[in-house]
């Protein structure tokens, strides 16, 4: 288990540091990413952002708290399906967006459950072997 702790925060890790390097940099035009990255929509750069920071907070206290992390997980999981909720209505209704918008965001929201599953299993089987030393 101590093994699949790591490979989380690893990925969390990661994940974490490329998300908010990626956002800032196209939020504050670093590197003249905003310019390859075509029609972005706002709303779903903000979002990516939140859960880049979140992502660093999960691989944090998944070492500490492994309650935070997960509640943090599930919260980024909600905010990533209803930035997906609202990206479809933003599409529906004319908006500019660029397709792999749509495919990153599927895969984010995808990563993040998996990320969630994995906190649930590991604070499971903690607490069950915490039970069992008693």
């Amino acid at each position: 288990m101590k093994a699949l702790k790591i490979f989380q925060t690893f990925l969390l890790s990661l994940i974490g540091v490329i998300s908010v390097f990626m956002t800032l940099s196209v939020l504050f035009d670093q590197f003249d990413i905003r310019q390859k990255e075509g029609n972005y929509v706002l709303f779903i750069v903000i979002a990516n952002l939140l859960c880049g920071f979140i992502y660093l907070y999960a691989a944090f206290y998944n070492w500490k708290k492994q309650e935070k992390a997960l509640y943090s997980l599930l919260l980024a999981s909600i905010i990533l399906i209803l930035s997906f909720v609202f990206l479809q209505i933003h599409i529906n209704s004319g908006g500019l967006y660029e397709q792999k918008t749509v495919k990153v965001m599927m895969f984010r929201i995808v990563y993040t459950i998996v990320m969630t599953g994995i906190g649930f299993y590991i604070q499971k089987k903690s607490k069950q072997s915490k039970l069992n030393m008693s």
